[in-house]
């Protein structure tokens, strides 16, 4: 949530919602080399349908946020998100999670003008190629 001096010295207040936070966050997750994908988990699943229909009905086409949570703190105003995602085993998970906060923090920052006070990246899977180590 930003506030801005108008024009006319009215205050005009932008709100951003925490699904398009969510958004830019999995986009820039994505990005990032080793992540194979995100990992929506039951919870995530379940509020990422209701949020899909929602929009449907609304006519709009819904972002993809599956395995994302933003949520807007008010007091300090910030915001803080939470990544769940599944690595490739050809990478050091610790390395590519630091790598996935970093990129996510940057992206929100730029698209939202907002800092993310944390990024939590869980790491629910590592895909081993070619059987066991």
């Amino acid at each position: 949530m930003t506030r801005e001096q108008a024009p006319a010295g009215q205050l005009v207040e932008t709100v951003i919602s925490p699904p398009v936070i969510a958004a830019v966050a999995a986009h820039a997750a994505a990005k990032v080399p080793g992540v194979v994908r995100l990992e929506p988990g039951l919870r995530g699943l379940a509020g990422s349908l209701t949020r899909i229909a929602r929009q449907r009905i609304k006519g709009l086409e819904p972002a993809p946020t599956e395995g994302v949570r933003a949520f807007l703190d008010h007091d300090p105003p910030g915001v803080r998100v939470e990544i769940d995602v599944s690595l490739s085993g050809l990478d050091q998970a610790a390395a590519t999670a630091q790598a996935v906060q970093r990129a996510v923090s940057r992206a929100v920052t730029e698209a939202t003008g907002l800092t993310p006070s944390a990024v939590s990246v869980s790491i629910l899977d590592i895909e081993i190629l070619g059987g066991l180590l």
